[in-house]
């Protein structure tokens, strides 16, 4: 009787396999030109040319370009989020200032492939993406550390009752991607950029901080 059930697991097939590593060679190409050239300055013909595959092969496997640069960050990010996770239930102090160390381990990881992470908000503006695309402002793990830290400040008192959480989410995100534009301005490294970032959070906390 045993032999007539068929096995629960068994070799991948020959096909799938093969997808999968034509998706590897795309997704480590593309990680390198969005890295150099940026997300308006590669296009779909150099991934595939890079990753040594054709362009019918990339559209079989990705919808867009968009999708394929969610794909790399997704793989990228989830190693900061894990440093995230480890790091802020330890961390003392006011709202404001719990804040800045979540951004400045944020730049700090991101300045060693700072245009990476700029095609990632580039990509915000694209309007053209697919639904399953996720650029900065898509991807849900940022928003819900700060909307937890804001949380958390209300619970202890220095975070207003009345105001709209998802405002100050809003702020603080704009305010972390519109910084990076000191990358192209001024040449800034990562300490520059957690320095405003530290005095536009101060800012921002004068906001939703309680009134006298």
């Amino acid at each position: 009787m045993n032999a007539d059930i068929a096995p629960l697991s068994g070799p991948v097939p020959p096909r799938q396999s093969q997808k999968e590593a034509t998706r590897q060679r795309v997704v480590a190409a593309a990680h390198e030109l969005f890295d150099t050239h940026g997300y308006q300055g590669t296009t779909i013909r150099e991934i595939a040319r890079h990753a040594g595959v054709s362009v019918g092969s990339v559209f079989t496997t990705f919808a867009s370009k968009g999708e394929i640069l969610s794909e790399v960050m997704q793989a990228r990010l989830e190693p900061l989020y894990a440093e995230i996770d480890r790091v802020m239930p330890h961390l003392r102090g006011c709202t404001a200032d719990r804040l800045r160390t979540m951004f400045a381990v944020h730049f700090e990881f991101e300045a060693r492939h700072v245009r990476l992470f700029m095609s990632h908000i580039a990509a915000a503006y694209d309007w053209t993406l697919p639904p399953a695309a996720r650029p900065y402002g898509r991807t849900p793990r940022l928003q819900e550390v700060i909307r937890d830290t804001l949380i958390k400040g209300r619970t202890e008192g220095d975070v207003r009752q009345d105001v709209d959480l998802q405002e100050i989410v809003d702020l603080l995100m704009s305010a972390y991607a519109w910084t990076y534009r000191l990358v192209i301005t001024q040449e800034a490294d990562a300490r520059l950029l957690i320095g405003v970032m530290d005095r536009q959070i101060g800012l921002i906390a004068d906001g939703f901080a309680p009134k006298p």
